[in-house]
Order: structure tokens, then C-alpha cells, then sequence
């Protein structure tokens, strides 16, 4: 059976692509693909077996009918029994995972990645995602990278080195930073770059939502697994929320902004009603400013506080219009040239894969590698100085030398590192 030719996908792929996909396509690229990536299964393994990555590995499988699973890795059993069995339910026969390529503990990622796949879906927390991606491509595997792809500046760097190096393979690598392979997004950041809303002179994001889960120590926990399984609260794993989620609109941002890095930031953040215990040390709130060339702002607010209304928005104010911008519901532009989006709406978790896919089958790389990187360095940045109550430069985070957490080498179910209190502005140092 030839895969090639049986995926609307695959024939559409350049027309559904947006203009980061379409560049990528543009550089040059000497065609890595090779007859067993046109025509033959795929083997893939997933890293990281909770939520998001089982959902990535169910959307693998819709994106390409010669997708199999074939090995799987996970810091617990328990995740990786549970996202095993709900792919079989969908994947069934493509699921080829036996108990010797069901791999556990912290190492269980190489050992995915030396099992024989050709693709590698790595949805581990934050902390891993520098080591597992270095890893998968320093073996030559194409790679989905689930967001955010750091938790500090020298992760960041880090995922620098391995875009480089992954360009130089000619292998993709896609990016979790979702909402830019969304239908109504991509039209809407389209127009907006093509100057729909003129100069741009600011833009504001709102993410705002409510509490997440958490999960109760149980006897027989050390410290570490409490903290593994609750990774969200700790921002050693997670980054804090802004980095985690917030992540998402500061992507938008900078997406408006063509992708070019603010100068500075400043702002603030704190833990207003989630001050339980079981929360780690993580703040519920964050307001940064970031301030760009010639003057212009990026706003970005977010606040996870149970009881209060949601809100997921990007406001565009250009010299000629605006763009405002609600996830889901929305996307207009009023002004000089107004517009409202009246098309087709499309699940754009799936839409990252079967564009990730068709591009292996193409031998037509993506790279992501840059721009999520840097979006993810916003979330740090913005961390940063809420954190410490200071305003600090770009070049000064993005080269930072501090580590919020431990080598990944070094990870271990014995290891006690020391997490530190909530941070107070104006004392904490980072």
C-alpha cells in the first residue's frame, strides 16, 4: 500500500500551511526522505505517556494510516499501562507495543529512542524536554515537541542547538505550540502581517482560567514522586504557569510581532488564592510588559483563580485597525480593511500532526525549532521578572547560566532537591 496517495492531508499540505510552515519549506532543504518514508509504516514512539502525550499518539494515528506505535516511555508504569490501553482501543493492530519496548524510570526516553522508531512524540513536563529532544535528534529522529520546550534559559539554548542540528539532519521538528496550526488563527496572524491593522503598536493577551489537577501524596511516595506526579506545581518541572500555559498567548504575541524578541520585560505576579500547600510554589497570577523596537508594547495578563470568569484573547492595535481575536468564538478586524473569519474551523491538535507527518512523507522538512524556543523564553523572561520584581533585558535572561532544576542525568527517585519557598518581588533572586 502506498501511503503517499491516499491522505487529503498530504495533498493539501501546502495550501493548509501557514507562512512558518511554508518558510521552512523555502530554505533549501536537501529532500531527506527516503523510499521506506514514502511508502512504508512509520514507527513511532511516544516519551512522556500522561494526557497530552497519549492525545498526540491518538492524533499520529489519524494523521497518517501507516502511523504504528511501536514503543513507549514513561517515568511511571501506571501512565504508561493507562495510555497504552486507550491507544489500543483506537489504534488497535497499530499499536505495537510489547511489554519489552514498554520502558520505565528516568532513562526509559533513550531507551524509546533506541528501540528502532523513526519519529519520536515527546510530551514529558517542561524539565525533560531539552534532554529528550537532544537526545531524539542526535539519533536522527524526527520529533513533535510538545510545548513549552524549557524551563530556564539554558534549556532554551539548549532546544536552540538542537533546531540547528536538527536542520542540518533535514529532520522535522513540530512544535506543540498549537494555535498556530489553527485555521482561523493562521487567516487571522496571515492578514495581520500582510498589514491588515497597519503598524502594529501593541498587543495585549488574556489567558484566564481556573485550577488544574493535583493528585494526594499516598504512603510509599518520596518526595520526589509527589513532586513528579504533581510537576505542574513545582516550577523546577513546569516553569511556573506562565511558562506552562500562559506560554500559549505569549506564542500569539510574538507571532504578531513577526517573531522578533522584545527588548525588555517588567511586571508583576504572585499567589493570591491558590495558596494551599498542595499547590507547590508556583504563582496564580501574572501582568508583563514587554517592550519591543521603536517603543512598541506586548501585554500579556493571566490568572488561574477557581470561580472567576475565563478569558483566551489576543488584541491587535495597528496605526489602521485592530484585531481582536477570541479563541473559539471570534476573529475580526475592524479598521480600514475589516474582515471577520466566516471559515472552515479545524481541530488544530490534529492539524500539527498530519502537517508533521505529510512532511516526513514529502521529504519537505518543519522546522519550529527557533520561533518556539523563543516564545518559550517569553513565558521564562516573564517569570523572571515577576519573580525577582526587576526589569530585565533579553539578552540577559536568554543568557543566563542559572538552572532552575538539576542536570536531567541527575534525576533520580532519590534525589531531594530543594525547592524553594513562593517567590517575594523584591528578594527573590534569579
Amino acid at each position: 500500500m502506498n501511503f503517499t496517495e491516499n491522505s487529503d492531508t498530504r495533498r493539501s499540505f501546502l495550501k493548509k500551511t501557514g507562512a512558518t510552515v511554508i518558510g521552512s519549506a523555502l530554505l533549501g532543504y536537501e529532500s531527506f526522505a527516503r523510499p521506506d518514508f514514502a511508502n512504508n509504516p512509520l514507527k513511532v514512539g511516544l516519551i512522556g505517556c500522561g494526557g497530552r502525550g497519549t492525545g498526540a499518539a491518538l492524533q499520529a494515528l489519524n494523521a497518517d494510516p501507516g502511523v504504528m506505535i511501536t514503543a513507549m516511555g514513561d517515568v511511571f508504569e501506571d501512565k504508561l499501562a493507562e495510555s497504552l490501553a486507550t491507544l489500543k482501543k483506537t489504534g488497535g493492530d497499530r499499536v505495537k507495543v510489547d511489554k519489552a519496548h514498554q520502558f520505565i524510570g528516568f532513562d526509559a526516553y533513550q531507551k524509546v529512542i533506541d528501540s528502532g522508531v523513526d519519529v519520536v512524540l515527546l510530551a514529558a513536563p517542561p524539565y525533560a524536554r531539552p534532554a529528550h529532544l537532544a537526545a531524539a535528534i542526535k539519533a536522527g529522529k524526527h520529533a513533535f515537541a510538545e510545548k513549552p520546550v524549557a524551563v530556564d534559559a539554558p534549556g532554551v539554548r539548549s532546544i536552540l542547538a538542537s533546531a540547528k542540528l536538527a536542520k542540518e539532519k533535514n529532520l522535522s521538528l513540530v512544535s506543540g505550540f498549537c494555535f498556530r496550526y489553527d485555521n482561523a488563527n493562521r487567516e487571522s496572524f496571515g492578514r495581520i502581517m500582510k498589514g491588515a491593522v497597519g503598524e502594529i503598536r501593541s498587543v495585549t493577551t488574556y489567558r484566564y482560567g481556573g485550577e488544574l489537577w493535583s493528585f494526594p501524596r499516598k504512603p510509599g511516595w518520596s518526595e520526589m514522586e509527589y513532586q513528579l506526579r504533581n510537576w505542574y506545581y513545582y516550577h523546577w518541572l513546569s516553569g511556573d504557569f506562565i511558562t506552562e500555559v500562559t506560554v500559549h498567548s505569549l506564542d500569539m504575541m510574538a507571532w504578531a510581532m513577526g517573531d522578533k524578541t522584545p527588548l525588555k520585560a517588567i511586571g508583576v505576579g504572585g499567589r493570591q488564592k491558590r495558596t494551599d500547600p498542595i499547590f507547590g510554589n508556583i504563582y496564580d497570577h501574572f501582568a508583563i510588559e514587554y517592550e519591543y523596537e521603536n517603543g512598541v508594547k506586548g501585554y500579556s495578563f493571566s490568572r488561574q483563580h477557581l470561580g472567576c470568569p475565563g478569558r483566551n484573547t489576543v488584541e491587535v492595535f495597528g496605526s489602521d485597525g485592530k484585531a481582536d481575536l477570541a479563541m473559539y468564538k471570534h476573529y475580526r478586524i475592524t479598521g480600514k480593511n475589516p474582515w471577520e473569519f466566516k471559515g472552515k474551523n479545524n481541530v488544530m491538535h490534529q492539524a500539527e500532526q498530519d502537517e508533521f507527518f505529510a512532511s516526513i512523507r514529502s521529504g519537505k522538512p518543519i522546522n519550529d525549532g527557533v520561533w518556539m524556543a523563543h516564545s518559550t523564553m517569553l513565558g521564562i523572561l516573564g517569570r523572571m521578572v515577576a519573580y525577582s520584581g526587576q526589569e530585565i533585558t533579553w539578552d540577559a535572561a536568554i543568557n543566563s547560566d542559572i538552572s532552575i532544576g538539576p542536570k536531567y542525568e541527575d534525576y533520580s527517585w532519590d534525589l531531594k532537591w530543594p525547592v524553594s519557598e513562593v517567590p517575594i518581588p523584591g528578594l527573590t533572586k534569579v
